[in-house]
């Protein structure tokens, strides 16, 4: 039997239905991605694995026990489930080292370890109206995992944080997963926050799961412009346009589209400047790579590369090296 099962779980709020016959299963040690925009019912979804919520129906089952909802137990939550919100607060004017002994449940040698791997020995001593908003996540974070959870679940960890504070945070999450050894369900609409984190990653829209995978499966194969949106930059090439590719996209499926993602297009100077009707409209800067924009006939179609050796108004071939296309 798997670790963690979610089976047919449902919750209808005032008629609508939030989440919608929702089922998956996670084994010990695998990091799970909840994917989705706003709205596609991962918060209601987390809070029902937690405990926190009574599901309308279908059930939950954690090391061979079901969870009960919030309506079947005097305090919601489950002990071994640790539930961290992007709302979370911490109490005002309290020392932070008092305020994690509250919650403590582990010895002393193993809180050190958890401190340090939330990178939040330095701010014992403060009180928490003296901390930045990542410094606050950090401690609100360790203060679920002195509960000794078994599983930690993490409603879009990074919203609120800068850059600074983004990274910190996803060092601290890689650090619980390999020194703690805490299975994590991490649910965000953030892409960068996903990919090179999750195991496996289940896509939710209007409450449903409408397809899982790992990251590369879903990324370069999205089931539909939904979830080819949500895993970044992409292009989505009329069949008509493919005489306008160095290498003839052969492949043609009936009323479907070429889905490329920019990186996959090659991009090169056109020789003769009368050889192709591609043209150069605009080059855009990204630090690590630039994104270029084609125009191909009607189209403009993106193209992201490291070098730049090009100019606007510059007429370009495009190719797709082994013919390596999708179709949506």
């Amino acid at each position: 039997m798997s670790w963690l099962k979610v089976d047919e779980l449902s919750k209808i709020i005032k008629g609508i239905s939030v989440v919608d016959k929702v089922s998956f299963t996670q084994n010990k040690k695998e990091n799970i991605a909840i994917a989705g925009t706003t709205g596609s019912g991962k918060t209601t979804l987390l809070k029902m694995i937690a405990g926190l919520i009574q599901p309308t129906k279908g059930f939950i089952f954690f090391d061979n026990e079901r969870v009960k909802g919030a309506e079947e137990k005097l305090l919601p939550g489950h002990k071994h489930i640790a539930y961290l919100s992007q709302h979370f607060e911490l109490r005002n004017n309290y020392f932070v080292e008092d305020l994690l002994d509250v919650y403590n449940k582990v010895e002393q040698e193993e809180a050190d370890k958890i401190y340090s791997i939330c990178q939040i020995t330095h701010l014992l001593k403060r009180k928490t109206n003296e901390l930045s908003g990542g410094e606050k996540q950090r401690i609100a974070l360790a203060c679920q995992l002195v509960t000794k959870p078994k599983l930690l679940l993490l409603d879009e960890p990074f919203s609120n944080l800068d850059m600074f504070h983004k990274k910190i945070m996803r060092q601290v999450i890689d650090d619980i997963s390999s020194q703690l050894e805490i299975s994590c369900i991490k649910a965000s609409h953030d892409w960068e926050d996903i990919l090179p984190w999750a195991d496996t990653i289940y896509i939710m829209q209007d409450g449903k799961i409408i397809q899982q995978g790992d990251a590369k499966e879903i990324y370069y194969k999205p089931i539909n412009e939904y979830v080819a949106a949500l895993s970044g930059d992409y292009n989505l090439i009329e069949i008509e346009n493919t005489k306008n590719f160095q290498n003839h996209l052969t492949k043609n499926i009936q009323g479907k589209k070429f889905f490329l993602r920019p990186e996959q297009i090659k991009i090169e100077a056109a020789l003769n400047i009368y050889q192709q009707e591609n043209i150069i409209k605009r080059i855009s800067f990204y630090g690590s790579y630039y994104m270029i924009d084609v125009q191909m006939n009607h189209q403009l179609i993106q193209v992201k590369t490291v070098l730049n050796n090009f100019s606007v108004g510059q007429r370009v071939l495009l190719s797709v090296p082994n013919n390596d296309v999708w179709f949506l």
